[in-house]
This record gives structure tokens, sequence and C-alpha cells, in this order.
């Protein structure tokens, strides 16, 4: 009788989905990624025109509509002055499609892939469906990564290193020096670097700085999606950028899993990326307004975080009981053990919801802690 593969069987669903089953009906969700700004009338626009006109009605290239790849070029070369070309992106189904075609076109059966812990949860699970094996590297007290402990971490089996600013689920940010030195890791022990920048533009202090920068070899591949930039979750589209050759491997895939990425969510992200750029500086300022709420509330109520750098989620440390005691006042926070065994002690809050909301959560967590202490 046919079973399961071993694959799919070291996986489960998602520790943050359990939470969400576990919450009563009209509960206040702060467990999820999702912006709540509307996705840019232009962008609706453009994927109705593509529609009407029948533009979105067949396949497109495999690595996505020229004009979608042209833009993406020049958002890269514009922020990073990086030096593309459309050949070397293929357009996919969501950030997530791009960091799976990046492990499985690098990664060999039983190799190891060093993943921040805590960090968000498809790293260690698409590279156990991609026949590797994970591992948890800690992160530093303010939560972001540390160079120095990827490169202990390296072994003769380690085929990549997974870097993530700003960061899901804590909201770290790189330093320019870090990010430098993620590179020079990746040129010096030959291993790949797999850079997930999707939440690249809510930063609140600081700037972001991309390893693909810095490299002096092809040992970078660059994640990023239009879901956070332009909160259009719901459109999957994301795309990956690198090498010729790294491109022409992780194509291999995509031509099999995915084809090409949805039509109407291509000319929609053409014209996220090249028409009026306002709903991002209004989204970031929105965001960091929340972050102040929310941390000012959080002390109020005793309980210490690391101030979120970039992103919409904040971690603090928080007593026992308490994500569960939230959980009982209707109030949906994700356990840190979700992003991994490092987590433990620590809740992922998002504060992608609108400030009033928020406010009434925070009411409730301050009781919530109270109560458990």
């Amino acid at each position: 009788m046919t079973e399961f593969s071993t694959r799919v069987e070291e996986i489960s669903i998602s520790g943050i989905r359990e939470v969400f089953e576990a919450a009563g009906e009209g509960a206040i969700n702060l467990g999820l990624g999702q912006p709540d700004f509307p996705t840019p009338p232009h962008a609706r626009e453009a994927a109705v025109e593509a529609i009407r006109a029948g533009r979105a009605d067949a396949y497109t290239s495999n690595k996505g509509i020229e004009p979608l790849r042209e833009a993406i070029v020049a958002k890269h070369e514009r922020d990073q002055g990086l030096d593309l070309d459309p050949e070397r992106v293929i357009a996919t189904a969501g950030g997530s499609e791009a960091l799976h075609l990046a492990l499985e076109a690098h990664v060999e059966p039983g190799e190891e892939v060093l993943i921040p812990d805590p960090g968000f949860v498809s790293y260690d699970a698409l590279t156990r469906l991609a026949g590797g094996t994970p591992v948890p590297v800690p992160l530093r007290e303010d939560l972001t990564i540390d160079p120095a402990a990827i490169e202990a971490a390296i072994t003769d089996d380690t085929a990549a290193f997974v870097v993530n600013s700003p960061a899901n689920p804590t909201g770290a940010v790189a330093s320019e020096t870090d990010v430098k030195e993620f590179a020079r890791i990746a040129d010096e022990h030959d291993v790949l670097c797999l850079s997930d920048e999707v939440y690249e533009y809510t930063i609140f202090d600081g700037e972001h700085y991309s390893p693909a920068q810095y490299a002096e070899s092809d040992n970078v591949v660059l994640v990023n999606a239009a879901s956070k930039l332009y909160s259009m979750t719901g459109w999957r589209l994301g795309w990956v950028t690198a090498s010729k050759r790294r491109i022409e491997r992780m194509l291999r895939v995509h031509q099999y899993i995915q084809a090409c990425a949805s039509a109407p969510a291509q000319f929609a992200a053409e014209a996220a990326l090249t028409g009026p750029q306002d709903v991002v500086d209004e989204m970031s300022e929105s965001f960091e307004r929340r972050r102040d709420v929310l941390l000012e509330g959080l002390s109020e109520a005793g309980i210490d975080c690391p101030t979120p750098r970039g992103a919409f989620y904040a971690m603090p440390n928080v007593p026992d009981g308490f994500i569960e005691e939230c959980l009982d006042r209707g109030v949906i926070v994700v356990p840190g053990e979700a992003f991994g065994a490092h987590g433990a002690g620590y809740a992922r809050i998002s504060y992608a919801t609108d400030e009033e909301t928020l406010r009434e959560a925070i009411d409730i967590m301050e009781k919530a802690a109270d109560a458990v202490r």
C-alpha cells in the first residue's frame, strides 16, 4: 500500500495556523502578516485592463512578461544599484515559490541549510522538502542575525544560508556591516546566500542593504515580492534574481511546478513597480506609528521587547501562559516556538492592523500579562 514520502512526513501544518484555529470567533488577530492597506488602484486597474483586452488569457513566458521583468530590474537598479537584466529574473507565485525554487535548485539530499532561529516558518519546511537538513542558528539578543554565528556553523555539508532583513518574525534589520559580512562569507566559503528581502520597503530606522550589492561571486540569490511592498499578498506575485546560470537551473523547477506566474498579477505588479510610489511611504509611516503605540503599551505592561526596526512584527519576551491567556481573552498572538526552538519564551505580534484595534488588543494583553504573573 502506498503511504507517504519521508519529506512530507517531516513537515507539519504551520504553528501559526494552529493558533488561528484555536481562537474564538471575533478574536482580534495580531498573528497575520497581512498589511491592512488596499492594493494601489493603478495596479488593480492594470490587471483589469489586461483581462478586458484579453492579454491575461494565455500562458506568459516561463520567466514572466518582459515589461514586468524590466520593471523589477529597474527597481533593483534604483534601490540597490544592481546591474541586472531581465533574463536574470523569474516572476514567481509569491516570495514563497521563489524560496522553493532556490532551495530545490541548489540543495542536494542531506546537505545543510543554515536558517535563522527564530525565523520564517518556510525556511525549515522548504529545506526539508528539498531533501536538505535545516540547521538553526540562534540570533543575537537584539534578534539580528550574527554573521559570526553563520560562519561558525558552516561545514563541508553546507549548501546555503538564509538571510532575512527586515525579518519575519522579529522585525530586525541587518546593518550594512553585517550585510557586507554575509556577502564575504558567501564568497569566501563558496556557499549560497539566500537573501529574503520581501519587507524591503518597511524600514523605520536606517536603510535596507542587500548582500547582492557587495558579493564578488554569484553566490547570492535574491528573493522579493509585491506582497508586502505594495500590499498585494493575495495576488501571489514574487520574483527571484540571480546569475544567469542559477536562474537557468531555477527555471527548470519553475517550468514544471508553476509554468508561469498568474498573468493578471504580473500586469498588476508591473504597474505597482512603475507607477506612483506614495503608498510605500504611507504604509511605512503608518506601521512606524503603530510600532511605537505597541512598544509603549508593552512597556507599560512590563513586557520587554527588542525594538523592531522594520517589517510590521514585534517579538516580545512574554511570561509563561501569556499566549494562552491572550487567546482566552480574544487576542491572537503567535508563540515564538512556531518559528524555531530558540523562539521559546517569545511571542510574535503583528501590528498590521488599525490603531484603534491595536490599542484595544494592547489593553487586553496587559490584563493577560497581569493574570499570569
